[in-house]
């Protein structure tokens, strides 16, 4: 098995403290301690991804002069029973074992190559092939067989109630990578699942959680598997019959314009998009389109969009968890429409942060309802908190008001 060093039968030292998400021992292989050398003839990608489960590690880095590195609670931690890969050699060997066939030549012709995986243990695994300064290095993001609910996850009552009441129109899950997106909305896209009865169509690249019809009916789509690109998939969507479609990320212009005409059209629409925050995302949304075409497509965000979560993932008190998510929720209604048509962005957080009875919540009020539930340390809130002060100031119970929505037209 694997274990934390420090850990083992027979080890004397006490594991560190983790009170602030802070670096933890290294990762060994083996139910022993062994001698590097002996154990590295035993490891091999299955090995390696495995142990990944053992450890609730949600990343897996393979680069050429480096041991492999598991990510655990946002953090990496070095395998350092396995010796550094020496060559490019080393690497390809290991990943021949599931690469698939077909795709090997992109790879050659791109250098980079992302395809998913399932392993002995049920696990899925998103994998991206990448070469940097000639030589091939691997990522890998784990995905539990298992797709967990809204309490499993700790996401606010909030994302439950969003799911349950949208029939149509768009959703975005904003957040930085490994913030959790993909995990949100593929819980989601199964509370559906579970309580309508109705077509679901999803556009990934790669597939990560496989869904299981239950309620609905499901057609997973996967890039460079069923259909070349999300152009194609997306030009025919609307002509197979959906109720719901999920877009696995909103990566470009054509994208996003092909989900917010499905959300006009009467669909509902899923997607994730890149950026720290819900206000952020409208800024995000707009770097895609040329400014001539910023007013229409403003017009067509406050006509469709639904909400937008943002969180942010981290260090949990209880070890068990690992990792909590602080969210921030944008949710439409009149104001937010006329502020999104505008192009008042900068007002939207000050709505956010005093509509919390209507189901929004800020990042600030949900860091301080972490800690006053325990379940992050108080340091660790200040460290994630956009703003210290006003955390602060929230942990004191201290309300406070703004001027900044008066009298603007």
């Amino acid at each position: 098995m694997l274990y934390w060093r420090g850990w083992a039968a027979g080890a004397n030292e006490a594991a560190p403290s983790n009170r602030r998400g802070g670096a933890r021992p290294a990762l060994a292989v083996g139910g022993l301690m062994k001698e590097t050398t002996t154990v590295a003839a035993e490891i091999n990608i299955h090995t390696l991804l495995a142990g990944m489960a053992k450890h609730d590690a949600s990343d897996l880095h393979l680069k050429v002069g480096l041991s492999p590195y598991y990510r655990v609670a946002g953090k990496l931690r070095r395998i350092d029973s396995v010796p550094p890969f020496e060559d490019t050699e080393q690497i390809e060997t290991m990943l021949n074992a599931i690469i698939p066939e077909q795709r090997r030549g992109a790879y050659e012709e791109s250098g980079d190559l992302d395809f998913s995986h399932q392993d002995e243990t049920g696990d899925r695994f998103r994998v991206n092939v990448f070469r940097a300064t000639g030589q091939m290095h691997a990522a890998f993001r784990r995905v539990k067989s298992q797709i967990p609910s809204f309490e499993e996850l700790h996401l606010p009552p909030v994302y439950r109630k969003l799911t349950e009441r949208a029939y149509e129109g768009l959703i975005l899950i904003a957040g930085v990578t490994g913030s959790g997106k993909s995990t949100t909305l593929a819980s989601m896209i199964q509370h559906i699942n579970d309580t309508r009865n109705v077509h679901i169509i999803t556009i990934e690249d790669p597939i990560e959680y496989t869904f299981k019809p239950s309620k609905a009916i499901i057609s997973q789509r996967e890039l460079n598997v069923d259909v070349s690109d999300y152009h194609e998939a997306l030009k025919f969507v609307v002509r197979q019959d959906p109720d719901v479609i999920f877009i696995g990320e909103m990566r470009d212009r054509f994208t996003m314009l092909a989900a917010l005409q499905a959300a006009e059209t009467g669909h509902l629409v899923f997607g994730s998009i890149h950026c720290p925050d819900a206000t952020q995302a409208f800024a995000r949304i707009l770097e895609f389109f040329p400014q001539d075409q910023h007013e229409f497509i403003r017009s067509s965000l406050a006509a469709s969009m639904v909400g937008i979560g943002a969180q942010r993932l981290l260090p949990s008190i209880d070890e068990k968890i690992l990792r909590v998510p602080a969210c921030e929720v944008l949710l439409s209604n009149a104001t937010v429409k006329d502020k999104i048509r505008r192009g008042e962005d900068d007002d939207l957080p000050e709505i956010i942060a005093t509509s919390i009875e209507d189901g929004m919540r800020s990042f600030t009020y949900s860091l301080a309802e972490l800690v006053q539930g325990e379940k992050v340390y108080r340091d660790t809130a200040m460290e994630f908190a956009p703003n210290r002060d006003a955390l602060a100031a929230t942990l004191r119970g201290i309300s406070t008001t703004s001027s900044g929505l008066v009298g603007r037209r």
